[in-house]
């Protein structure tokens, strides 16, 4: 097929996640013809791997540690969860792992869904390697988005294959749960891992390389008190703790770690970070390196490409779908702008075109017991950014809303504020139930609403939220 025989469209999307459907549903909204390519399930890693079914896992668990704290309530959840239950409700929060209203939503929007591997042909073009139907290229008119994702990364251990690892997608998909479950690593996908397979019967041992602890991207004390609580609940944690090698001997997986020890499992899950799903692209058609992260603009352009786009994950800017479908949003904005000839886009601090909350306000929840909820900086990377400021902490045990919330409450908060501009950096809370709190704090730091105007958003009294009014008055106290 040459040039001329492709199909032009205004805008093609590769990769309809989350994010490549927003940017999808923008570019249409503005009256864009819109092509999405898409090789696997449409709706993406978030909707069949990720958030929906590891929410699905964890709601009932975090369900059952709050009934338990409750006086009249804490006999009736003595008994284990009923895992075949909770793996059923997952199952339904997946469709079963089929897109078919995935992709009526996609057709009610009006783009045009193909099927099939999509990759880069040079400027504007992108060819779409259907696995049961002829080759297509498409051209673009005005942009190509780039909305692959990333995927786990795993370590480069011999025979690492063999062995047939857990990655986020297996831990989130297994259909039961395994006697025995190592853990490598401690981030998000880790804990949220060990907190679930855990509570569904698993006996789970965490293995943490450095000395940092879990949650390390966060303030230190949301990983210590996630900590606490995974070990109280029988989990084996070790810090300062790498891998060595992996073998599966049988049916039984055998790690040895720098330490010497020799740990036994069912199964061994990889958590160790993520890579951009940008290897097979065809980004070497248009001078960038495959494989490769895709450095970008505020308007989510590719940097020396008028044309390209690359939003969520592949950018590395906040690996997170909320963040990925605000980028998405703002790169939809942008492009509709550009393409109707708008000499001057809104690209300024907290522009229409912008995604500034990717610099100073991102949101984050981790779904284990306690939550764990930050957004904005925490006070480290406040102050190797230069800015002058104070933290203040609240013991979240004495709000009134949290000790009605579940007996033996424990949990904490902590307000950066910047001394200079009076306004809050960064908010991090630690507890049951804060991760409801968060959208108030996001809202506090993206508004850049001064401490002095904070003080007459009044709480609603007895809420957790009056955590707010301990924190203004820590402040204005010291």
């Amino acid at each position: 097929m040459t040039q001329s025989d492709s199909i032009a469209y205004d805008v093609v999307v590769i990769g309809a996640g989350p994010v490549g459907e927003n940017v999808a549903d923008r570019t249409r909204a503005a009256g864009l013809s819109t092509a999405i390519v898409e090789s696997e399930l449409v709706g993406g890693e978030c909707s069949y791997w990720a958030c929906m079914p590891s929410k699905a896992l964890l709601r009932p668990v975090i369900a059952r540690a709050e009934a338990r704290r409750l006086p009249g309530l804490s006999r009736s959840v003595r008994e284990p969860l009923d895992a075949p239950a909770v793996l059923a409700r997952r199952d339904e929060y997946t469709s079963h792992w089929k897109d078919d209203g995935q992709v009526q939503w996609v057709e009610g929007i009006g783009a045009d869904l193909y099927r099939g591997r999509g990759r880069l042909a040079g400027p504007r073009t992108v060819e779409v390697a259907a696995p049961d139907g002829p080759r297509r290229v498409l051209t673009a008119r005005h942009a190509v988005a780039v909305c692959t994702g990333s995927g786990a990364a795993l370590p480069g251990l011999p025979g690492l294959a063999e062995v047939r690892p857990w990655t986020s997608r297996e831990a989130t998909s297994a259909e039961s749960a395994p006697g025995r479950l190592i853990v490598v690593g401690g981030g998000v996908v880790a804990v949220e891992m060990a907190t679930a397979w855990q509570a569904l019967g698993s006996r789970v041992t965490v293995l943490v390389r450095g000395d940092g602890g879990l949650l390390a991207r966060m303030e230190p004390f949301a990983g210590e008190l996630v900590a606490e609580a995974l070990t109280d609940a029988g989990v084996d944690i070790r810090t300062g703790t790498s891998v060595e090698s992996v073998t599966r001997e049988g049916g039984t997986v055998v790690a040895v770690t720098d330490t010497g020890d020799r740990l036994e499992a069912d199964e061994i899950l990889f958590a160790t970070g993520r890579v951009p799903r940008t290897d097979d692209i065809g980004l070497e058609t248009v001078g960038l390196e495959p494989g490769s992260w895709l450095p970008v603009d505020d308007s989510l352009r590719v940097e020396g490409h008028d044309w390209l786009y690359a939003v969520g994950d592949v950018n590395h800017r906040a690996l997170l779908t909320h963040q990925g479908k605000y980028q998405a949003r703002i790169a939809g904005a942008a492009i509709a702008a550009r393409a109707s000839g708008m000499p001057d886009l809104d690209s300024g601090p907290w522009g229409v075109h912008a995604a500034t909350a990717d610099h100073d306000a991102v949101p984050q929840v981790v779904f284990t017991d306690p939550e764990a909820a930050s957004v904005g900086l925490t006070l480290a990377e406040a102050e190797q950014a230069g800015h002058r400021v104070r933290a203040v902490d609240v013991d979240l045990a004495t709000v009134a809303g949290a000790s009605l919330y579940g007996e033996g409450y424990k949990g904490r908060a902590r307000m950066v504020v910047d001394l200079e501009d009076e306004i809050v950096r960064g908010v991090t809370f630690v507890g049951p139930g804060v991760g409801e709190l968060i959208h108030s704090a996001t809202v506090a730091v993206a508004g850049q609403i001064p401490v002095g105007r904070l003080w007459h958003a009044v709480p609603s009294y007895p809420t957790i939220s009056e955590v707010w009014l301990r924190l203004l008055e820590s402040y204005r106290d010291n």
